[in-house]
């Protein structure tokens, strides 16, 4: 028998949205939806009802401040460190990599 996998997509989603202090409503304007249903279509989303196209969930991460791949993590610690990388430099994810791989 095969586990259930989980979709990590509406936590995340929900967890980012708290971050910034936001409503589902003001989330959903600022990327463009009409007022009234704003805040149901974002529930949906929150709840793993619908999944959001690709471009509105590149749209969600550039309005939420994290990177796509966020949403998709399915540990904590891959989520903060995956945002982490993501303020850094290219050249400092570069130096990273390289002292990962040499020890």
């Amino acid at each position: 028998m095969s586990e259930k996998q989980i979709n990590p997509l509406p936590l995340r989603l929900k967890q980012a949205r708290k971050a910034m202090g936001i409503s589902q409503k003001q989330l959903g304007i600022q990327l463009g939806m009409e007022p009234g249903t704003a805040s149901a279509r974002m529930n949906h989303y929150e709840k793993g009802k619908h999944t959001p196209d690709y471009a509105t969930l590149k749209a969600m991460a550039d309005e939420l401040g994290v990177p796509v791949a966020y949403f998709f993590c399915e540990s904590e610690s891959t989520a903060e460190l995956l945002c982490l990388l993501e303020r850094m430099t290219e050249v400092e994810r570069a130096d990273l990599v390289k002292k990962i791989k040499k020890d």
